[in-house]
């Protein structure tokens, strides 16, 4: 599971709803992930002088500081993004923004940014609008709460592998002794945020194929039945990682869809050709 746990407050520090989907593995680093649903209430930055935004600076990073030590984290990198964009916030835009909630993840750094994004900003418009203010809002219900929770775990992906998975096996053990030679040594599907679901061959766990992920860095936008290739490790061990984007996946809430993608561990001087594109096209005949 590479998303551990999942809060909603208010922005103005009302604490609503918070719930761990996971304990984090001991040792690994964590991103938290913020994600703004409250209406545009900031100050104009450009009426300020450099000393009183140095201010609100240190002050920012102080109190951060503090908080988390007290819960025994540690914080060592921060993201800020310009406020003013010179392109429309495509995603904002489809939300019906009712009140100042903030919600945020905590997740593996590797997943996909927007793809989580997508996840929230769906648990926000089927189950959040409706609780506006949050402050006097009613409480979460257990089906809402394990509706959230199934978005955010990749539920309905889940299932649809867990139905084909003999299917999907017998295929992959089959390319599997047919790569073996070309440095090929594992095969992983993921949900459309990265999240690890299985995997086939010997080499690699579920457990493993996060370790690899976790070294891999931020992965770009892949249009569909495309790949990219990349370099990682495991044990020092280096490995070469071909993520495919398979371009059919469930749709969730009748709203959401969420392509797989396919993943290739291989000794790193393997050369694969066109393998990437049959693979795809077998996998895509049995989760299409």
């Amino acid at each position: 599971m590479t998303i551990y746990e999942l809060s909603i407050i208010s922005t103005t520090g009302f604490p609503y709803f918070n719930t761990q989907i996971e304990p984090i593995p001991e040792g690994v680093k964590v991103f938290l992930r913020f994600f703004d649903f409250s209406q545009e209430k900031s100050m104009d930055q450009d009426q300020m002088d450099l000393d009183s935004k140095f201010d609100l600076t240190a002050g920012l990073i102080s109190a951060l500081f503090e908080f988390a030590r007290n819960i025994d984290k540690k914080i060592e990198v921060l993201e800020f993004k310009p406020k003013k964009e010179d392109k429309p916030h495509f995603i904002k835009d489809k939300l019906n923004i009712l009140g100042d909630v903030l919600i945020t993840v905590q997740t593996d750094p590797f997943l996909i940014h927007n793809s989580v994004q997508e996840k929230v900003n769906l648990i926000y418009n089927t189950i959040i609008t409706s609780k506006i203010p949050l402050d006097s809002g009613e409480e979460m219900m257990n089906s809402e709460v394990d509706k959230m929770v199934n978005i955010l775990t990749d539920s309905k992906a889940r299932k649809q592998i867990s139905n084909n998975k003999n299917k999907i096996k017998l295929l992959a053990n089959d390319f599997l002794n047919q790569m073996k030679g070309y440095g090929l040594e594992g095969i992983c599907i993921t949900s459309f945020d990265l999240s690890p679901i299985i995997v086939f061959g010997k080499k690699y766990s579920l457990e493993k194929v996060n370790q690899i992920l976790r070294h891999i860095g931020l992965i770009p936008e892949i249009a569909p039945l495309e790949w990219i290739y990349r370099q990682s490790f495991i044990s020092d061990e280096q490995i070469q990682v071909c993520i495919i984007k398979s371009g059919v996946g469930p749709t969730v809430e009748d709203i959401l869809f969420e392509p797989y993608f396919y993943l290739l561990f291989a000794d790193p001087q393997s050369y694969f050709g066109e393998f990437p594109a049959k693979l795809t096209t077998s996998f895509n005949e049995i989760l299409g």
